[in-house]
């Protein structure tokens, strides 16, 4: 794989000189926040050496390299999930790049099934921290140290800092935001009843197909993290589950993108480099 970073490395560097500071995943139906970027440069998924292409309908699959409030960003318009038959080092391909670009920061937007009861269609949740039960690993395999340690701390993958700037921002835009637990599935199918009602059980708040590949790799790169779900569909009221499709939650998904661009827009010109940490 390491001629693979250093291929589309290369390629993306000739093509931007820029070094990126932030990183901004954008999930299903959150895309606008490209609108409030100064593009500087756009390059296909396909363009990019060994890079692999998203094959969901309602994402793009674009590298989006510009401004957003003064800050140097790189966005990704069309994210990657292990349903999609990729290897979970192959979905998390394009976080890794980004670190090597030199992203400090990565920002992650997703849909999701609400668990919760208090939790209702159109809110937003951040996430304080994950379950996996994708029943895979993208650290599995040998190690590159010039990556990050052999065996990395997850005891906080988000930001706690970065929740707290959320949750402050979307009180002051008047913004329905939670803070919860975002259990991670593999899908593609959703769920059964049972299986909501267990995941509910084992603590979650939220359940998505994506996400937690994206933030064992940023965090094994020692990334900041912040990630925010809309919530698109309630999965709580098992005797009356009516049948979800995707128009239903991209439509949910779209009336929540003004708020969810509104709170990246705020957050992210306050995304200064972290301090180095001691040695």
């Amino acid at each position: 794989m390491e001629k693979a970073y250093a291929d589309a490395f290369e390629y993306i560097r000739k093509q931007y000189a820029d070094e990126p500071e932030i990183g901004i995943v954008l999930g299903t139906g959150l895309g606008a926040l490209v609108d409030q970027i100064e593009q500087e440069k756009v390059i296909p998924y396909n363009f990019i050496p060994h890079f692999p292409i998203s094959t969901v309908d309602s994402h793009f699959g674009r590298l989006i390299f510009g401004r957003l409030g003064g800050r140097r960003v790189v966005a990704m318009q069309g994210r990657l999930h292990f349903y999609e038959g990729y290897s979970m080092q192959e979905l998390t391909f394009p976080i890794r790049i980004m670190a090597m670009l030199g992203i400090h920061t990565l920002l992650i937007s997703n849909a999701a099934g609400g668990l919760n009861p208090a939790y209702r269609n159109g809110d937003m949740m951040v996430l304080d921290d994950h379950i996996n039960l994708q029943h895979a690993n993208p650290l599995i395999g040998p190690n590159n140290p010039n990556f990050g340690p052999r065996f990395p701390d997850m005891s906080r993958p988000y930001d706690p800092q970065l929740i707290d700037r959320v949750l402050s921002l979307a009180a002051e835009q008047g913004v329905r935001m939670h803070k919860g637990i975002y259990v991670g599935v593999t899908g593609p199918n959703l769920e059964t009843r049972a299986e909501y009602r267990m995941l509910r059980q084992l603590g979650g708040d939220v359940v998505g197909m994506s996400t937690v590949p994206e933030v064992l790799v940023a965090r094994h790169m020692d990334l900041r993290v912040c990630a925010v779900s809309v919530v698109t569909d309630e999965c709580y009221e098992l005797d009356n589950l009516q049948p979800i499709t995707l128009d239903h939650v991209i439509g949910v998904a779209n009336a929540a993108e003004p708020q969810m661009t509104a709170i990246f827009a705020a957050l992210v010109p306050e995304l200064s480099a972290p301090e180095p940490k001691a040695s």
